[in-house]
């Protein structure tokens, strides 16, 4: 059983950044795992919309940009809930100063941040998770849930 506290921000957004979270946690395969303790802020972030960062492969807290609209902050709630899934599975390793290990090898450090394929996989399933989170908890007609472009 996974343990999710959501810190900060509005009583709204607390509220569906959880929901947000525990269907991270079911749909990417993690329901299954051992407890999972994720706390995350939500707060101002001026260099980023969001981190993930991890204490072991069970303990996490997570910090994401409250000024976000709310779709954006949603889907950085699942970007970072990747990362929590990736670490939690081991499948992403920090390896101290010598930076990460994804799927058992070693990443470069300098790899440009969009090249790196554990940012590849975050990217690439967090506006998915979203549309299937709306549409399965009724909230894909509003209007804060549409497509900004």
């Amino acid at each position: 059983m996974s343990y999710i506290s959501v810190k900060g921000g509005t009583k709204k957004q607390r509220e569906l950044v959880e929901s947000m979270a525990y269907y991270c946690v079911d749909m990417l395969g993690m329901s299954k795992l051992r407890t999972l303790d994720i706390e995350v802020k939500l707060t101002k972030l001026t260099s980023a919309i969001g981190y993930c960062l991890s204490y072991d492969t069970r303990n996490f807290e997570l910090e994401i940009a409250k000024q976000s609209s709310l779709r954006r902050m949603l889907e950085t709630v699942a970007h970072e809930m990747v990362h929590v899934k990736q670490y939690a599975r081991k499948e992403l390793v920090d390896q101290d100063m010598d930076g990460v290990c994804f799927l058992g090898k070693k990443i470069n450090p300098d790899v440009e941040y969009w090249d790196k394929p554990y940012e590849i996989e975050a990217h690439g399933r967090e506006v998915g998770l979203f549309i299937r989170w709306a549409q399965d908890n009724g909230y894909a007609d509003k209007d804060w849930a549409q497509d900004p472009l």
